[in-house]
């Protein structure tokens, strides 16, 4: 454990006095960092951080690296069938069912308590840290740090830098434990550390939430972080499906929902089994497309998936993977074969979508929420089957204006 001494009280002064002064609102390189440090600390001793959370701060130093990762981030434009064929491994699934039958007491104490199957969490064990076996090791405090002062998303990563100095600051966790992704995440689930604070459990009862150590605090925390983005006990939350070749494509929509009898009346059907034509609302998910894979996406994945990450495609092949860890079968392809964009072509579309006067957000070669409302309305005035993906065929046709 780190010892503190009246040096620790000198620091948090030092920090304090005169950063508001010195500090720049953001940056793009270690000029003025020191600065922001300064005015923060100040910021953070007013919202109750004490000594041992200042200290923190003491020798922390600009990460360039970080800010090189944070601009390179290209994965999640990959199609869903791309992503999870990396990521949804038989190994995964093998090890995954092995964990559902070795902490089986755990699993089924977590699930009474909070309504939260083993399947979920042990899917995003996997995705997060394959299983812990890598949590990174970046330390999590200069990385946030750096984030914090870069102008992209400040606000957001000063939230986070306030967490990980109250979490230090409480002594749930040392500082040789503050590390993680590059991101600032840490743990088997990679929690941020404002959520680390706010939802974290100690569920092994050692008076600590260690979520780099302790695997039932890790796994009770992402059910409690769950149930926070509105987990539904004894609900569904993915179920793969058939779709007829046409229907009415605008409705296939995370945003919207129909009684499953509506959806068995438009022709979908499910992959395995019967579909329950009852009231039970859900929406239709075609992460590629009318041609490609389709799932009913239930409440507990509208909200709580998505809310854990807001990443289409992640989200999706989380909880895909949990269903494969609960039982079921191989995804389908679908019924063609689908030209989907990569990372360069995705950001093509999002220039010219905002050239025609659309809001994408960022263009940054993500098919995030925005991009996909935007391509679903122009699919809407082009005539075509508004499924709100978009194919190569789709920007060829906006190329030629």
């Amino acid at each position: 454990m780190r010892k503190f001494s009246l040096a620790a009280s000198a620091l948090a002064a030092t920090l304090a006095i005169g950063g508001a002064a010195e500090a720049a609102t953001c940056g793009d390189s270690a000029k003025g960092f020191n600065g922001f440090l300064k005015a923060f600390a100040q910021e953070a001793a007013a919202a109750g951080i004490g000594a041992r959370g200042l200290s923190a701060l003491e020798g922390v130093e600009y990460q360039p690296g970080i800010i090189k990762k944070d601009r390179a981030q290209s994965v999640f434009s990959q199609s869903f069938l791309d992503f999870q064929a990396r990521m949804v491994t038989a190994n995964r699934i093998k090890t995954g069912r092995a964990l559902v039958a070795k902490h089986k007491g755990l699993w089924d104490e977590i699930e009474q308590r909070y309504g939260v199957p083993g399947p979920v969490l042990i899917a995003f064990w996997a995705l997060e840290t394959d299983f812990g076996g890598f949590m990174g090791d970046f330390p999590t405090i200069p990385s946030i740090a750096t984030l914090a002062w870069d102008c992209r998303r400040s606000e957001k990563f000063r939230e986070q830098l306030l967490g990980a100095l109250r979490l230090y600051d409480q002594a749930d966790l040392e500082l040789e434990d503050m590390k993680g992704a590059w991101a600032g995440e840490i743990g088997h689930t990679q929690f941020m550390p404002k959520e680390y604070n706010e939802t974290a459990i100690d569920f092994d009862g050692d008076g600590h939430r260690n979520l780099r150590r302790s695997i039932p605090d890790a796994m009770a925390s992402g059910a409690a972080l769950l149930i926070k983005h509105g987990w539904q006990a004894n609900q569904p939350w993915l179920q793969e499906v058939k779709v007829p070749a046409d229907l009415p494509w605008d409705q296939a929509d995370i945003a919207i929902q129909h009684p499953r009898s509506q959806w068995a009346k438009w022709g979908v059907k499910a992959a395995k089994g019967k579909l329950k034509a009852d009231n039970f609302q859900a929406s239709l998910l075609l992460p590629m497309g009318k041609d490609g894979p389709a799932f009913l996406a239930y409440d507990n994945f509208t909200k709580a998936y998505l809310l854990w990450n807001e990443s289409l495609v992640y989200s999706t092949t989380a909880a895909y993977l949990a269903t494969r860890i609960a039982g079921a079968d191989q995804v389908s392809p679908g019924r063609a074969a689908v030209n989907a964009l990569d990372y360069n072509q995705i950001k093509e579309l999002q220039q010219i979508l905002v050239s025609k006067g659309y809001d994408v957000g960022e263009v940054d070669g993500k098919m995030g929420r925005a991009t996909r409302a935007a391509v679903k309305d122009v699919q809407i005035k082009m005539g075509w089957p508004a499924d709100s993906y978009p194919t190569v065929e789709f920007l060829q046709q906006l190329q030629q204006g």
